[in-house]
């Protein structure tokens, strides 16, 4: 056993769980060991196989405290917050002072969205753990679920001070700090957990995402490309790297990043209409128009959806359903571009006094654009002209 011991510690899982099988082979009725397994095999990432053998170990020794933890924070990982709640519950009636017990509680209440009872639990565990980094880091993700992102990132920093090269927590805390604009602060944190952990996708896809949002467009093209040569199968960030071609005005570019963003998530709204406006730019209209009809039914409340299927439709000439659509983007958002939209269709349909109508509207609402009062000038001759 304090071989195996050393090898869980040393990390050397492959070879740990070789040991404890071998020595289950001669006594597989033996609980501490089929703990020890359920260990190895939670340190894989194989969750259910590692539930199977804390489960059996509890079967066999019922009274331990740590196997009931254990399984309640395997629960909690397969979002089951019930069971993960009434295993935590257990492990606690067994050992009223168990640390370990009131963070998986702690877990299994956050699951269940019960923020202030799951910040009381990590509390109640840190009394008797101090040092506890992982409990600082539960306390981050609460607080940061909970929009008090100050404290989120006050308990990562925590966390960060017991155990430096915990890369989770400094890209938690690189989201936490996106999220408060401290855009060059997430980068750090973000460039730090890539160096602790190189293979993590979800870190440099944060990261790409932050240098979008921080307009450094080239670097996060540079960032998504070095992504998904590493992780093809990655199907996050699509959508932000088509944002950034789009900023770099490489359309086909941003075409297909989001015909790959919305095969991975057909029901993204945003997607088929940034999808529309890029098929607009490169003159692909019946295209645009049937990417943009899609958004509009999958998001119908979008003024921006409607517009650009206006435009669309205007561009092939289907100017009495152009109308219908730049109608329903006014109701949706009264702005002056919408009221100019509304104004070129009906223009082009000889209502001009209608257009001269919308384009007075315009002009009071953005006094500073010399088009609106271009345009109002020629609607007036063409009044005029027809009268």
């Amino acid at each position: 056993m304090a071989e195996v011991a050393a090898l869980v510690h040393s990390k050397s899982l492959n070879a740990g769980e070789d040991k404890v099988r071998g020595l289950l082979r001669n006594d597989p009725k033996n609980a501490p060991l089929i703990f020890v397994l359920g260990t190895i095999l939670r340190g894989q990432e194989r969750f259910d196989e590692a539930l199977d053998a804390f489960m059996e170990s509890e079967q066999l020794e019922p009274g331990f405290p740590e196997t009931h933890s254990q399984i309640s924070y395997l629960f909690y990982r397969t979002d089951d917050g019930d069971d993960a709640l009434a295993e935590a519950r257990t492990a606690l009636s067994i050992d009223p002072a168990n640390a370990e017990g009131y963070r998986y509680l702690g877990l299994a209440l956050y699951a269940k969205r019960h923020y202030d009872a799951a910040l009381n639990a990590f509390e109640k565990s840190l009394a008797r753990e101090p040092e506890n980094a992982d409990a600082y880091f539960d306390i981050g993700i609460t607080e940061h679920d909970k929009g008090e992102l100050r404290q989120a990132a006050v308990a990562y920093r925590h966390a960060l001070r017991l155990r430096p090269e915990f890369w989770q927590a400094h890209s938690n805390l690189g989201v936490t700090l996106h999220d408060q604009g401290k855009l060059d602060e997430s980068l750090a944190e973000y460039r730090i957990a890539i160096q602790l952990k190189p293979d993590e996708p979800s870190v440099r896809n944060n990261l790409g995402n932050t240098l979008c949002d921080k307009e450094d467009f080239d670097n996060a093209i540079a960032e998504f490309k070095t992504l998904y040569h590493d992780n093809p199968d990655w199907d996050g960030g699509h959508n932000c790297l088509a944002r950034a071609y789009m900023a770099k005005r490489d359309y086909p570019a941003a075409i297909l990043e989001l015909q790959v963003a919305i095969a991975a998530n057909p029901a993204g709204a945003v997607e088929h209409r940034v999808l529309g406006q890029a098929l607009l730019l490169i003159g692909k209209d019946q295209e645009a128009a049937e990417a943009l009809r899609k958004a509009v039914e999958l998001k119908p409340e979008s003024a921006l959806a409607h517009h650009y299927l206006g435009t669309a439709l205007v561009n092939l000439q289907k100017f009495g359903e152009a109308e219908a659509e730049f109608r329903e983007a006014l109701k949706l958002e009264p702005s002056a571009q919408n009221h100019y939209a509304l104004a070129a269709c009906l223009m082009a349909l000889n209502r001009y006094e209608e257009a001269l109508g919308e384009l007075e509207i315009a002009a009071r609402l953005d006094p500073k654009e010399n088009l609106y009062r271009a345009r109002m000038q020629e609607a007036a001759r063409m009044i005029t002209a027809t009268k």
